[in-house]
């Protein structure tokens, strides 16, 4: 197989799932070539807790999405979310050595805001801009170029625990991948669904995966508040198992094909046929029994979820309301509900603005890996030739120190 240069790979290490993405970067965009993905075993509401586990479910997915592209996957950008996930906003302030900012006034302000005090047992895993401050004039978005003396920098920064981190950076590095950057879930899903007529209204993307839920915030174009909640869809498929006496492995194909959050939308009359367990003859059940199991524990999710929001102070600017994502978000009548909880306009997020395999990835469950393809891409276009190193980069930066020092 191939090694191609223009080729990204998203890892989405999920609680229900391992999966990989791969995008082709064209002239037009991003092409998604292939796709792999396989049962994880070995994480816990977004953690690593098996570790022999998760290699063997991430070489399966990366097996199947060579495959598919036809390309040799060497390194991945990571997903990553847990509870141990925190995001905090901060202030940098430095002055303007020129008169005139430039950017490395703007990289001085954001590592003041970066420089807070966390435990030795964690560690910084995103410093994102929100806005900056040149004297007394708020809201700009790009400094560089501007007249001042001072200069603020507005930046949300996230952190999550060492070992967590360190945990998945060994399973892949035990899979033969190398790690380009780890990406928070919700940022990297945020870059798939998200307009950016949404992020500057206001929004909420809520990622409601197998483990976790993941919140981000955005308004007036940048992220204001991240959080992590230590609940998922895999709670909808416990307490089908239990209510319905069924094994779980059934419980999810039930959950999948015939669960509804919102009971006003299941006829009266519909039944369902769930298996025994113990080799019993299987049953024929009211799925209004099942809307009624769906129902109170999708209600309790996304009540948590809107009580993170009110805590964060930002739900009153949500002009463009929420955005549901992530594998749960398929559950029929998941919107209606959400939008009595919310008492805002509610939309199921998909991935979008990108060609290839858009027929077979347009899925909310598969956000998360498409949206750290266009992570990735917005990062590499945003680094210089010299920036990327290599022989011809280390000569350009030699020769320039050499003008420094005689001119």
């Amino acid at each position: 197989m191939a090694r191609k240069s223009n080729v990204i790979v998203g890892l989405d290490l999920g609680t229900t799932k391992t999966c990989v993405i791969v995008g082709e970067i064209t002239p037009q965009g991003i092409d998604v070539i292939g796709i792999g993905s396989h049962p994880s075993e070995g994480l816990r509401k977004g953690v690593v807790v098996n570790i022999d586990s998760t290699v063997e479910a991430i070489k399966h997915a990366v097996e199947e999405a060579e495959h598919m592209s036809g390309c040799q996957i060497s390194s991945v950008y990571a997903g990553i979310a847990g509870g141990h996930i925190k995001g905090q906003n901060s202030l940098g302030i430095v002055a303007v050595k020129g008169r005139e900012v430039d950017e490395e006034d703007v990289q001085r302000a954001v590592a003041a805001a970066k420089a807070i005090a966390i435990p030795s047992d964690r560690e910084i895993l995103h410093t994102l801009p929100q806005n900056f401050i040149v004297d007394d004039q708020d809201g700009i978005r790009d400094p560089v170029g501007m007249s001042g003396v001072r200069l603020e920098a507005k930046v949300h920064v996230v952190t999550g625990a060492a070992t967590s981190i360190q945990n998945i950076v060994r399973s892949v590095n035990r899979a033969g991948l190398e790690i380009n950057e780890i990406v928070l879930e919700q940022i990297a899903s945020s870059e798939a669904v998200l307009s950016n007529d949404e992020k500057d209204l206001g929004v909420a993307l809520i990622d409601i995966g197998g483990g976790t839920t993941d919140i981000a915030v955005f308004t007036e174009g940048s992220i204001k508040h991240t959080a992590v909640l230590p609940v998922g869809g895999n709670y909808l498929t416990s307490d089908i198992a239990t209510g319905l006496r069924t094994p779980l492995m059934e419980a999810e194909k039930i959950k999948i094909r015939y669960g509804c959050a919102f009971g006003a939308l299941i006829p009266k009359d519909e039944t369902i046929e769930v298996p025994s367990v113990g080799g019993r003859e299987p049953r024929e059940v009211s799925r209004q029994i099942l809307g009624r199991i769906v129902e109170p524990r999708m209600e309790e999710i996304l009540t948590m979820a809107y009580k993170e929001i009110v805590k964060s102070g930002y739900e009153d600017i949500l002009a463009a309301g929420i955005v549901l994502t992530g594998g749960a978000a398929l559950l029929e009548g998941i919107t209606e509900l959400a939008e009595q909880i919310f008492n805002m306009p509610v939309r199921r997020g998909r991935p979008v603005g990108f060609g290839g395999l858009t027929d077979v990835v347009n899925s909310p469950m598969y956000s998360t890996g498409v949206g750290l393809i266009f992570h990735a891409s917005r990062r590499l276009s945003r680094e210089t030739p010299i920036k990327g190193g290599g022989l011809f980069g280390d000569v350009l930066k030699k020769i320039k120190k050499w003008f420094l020092e005689f001119f």
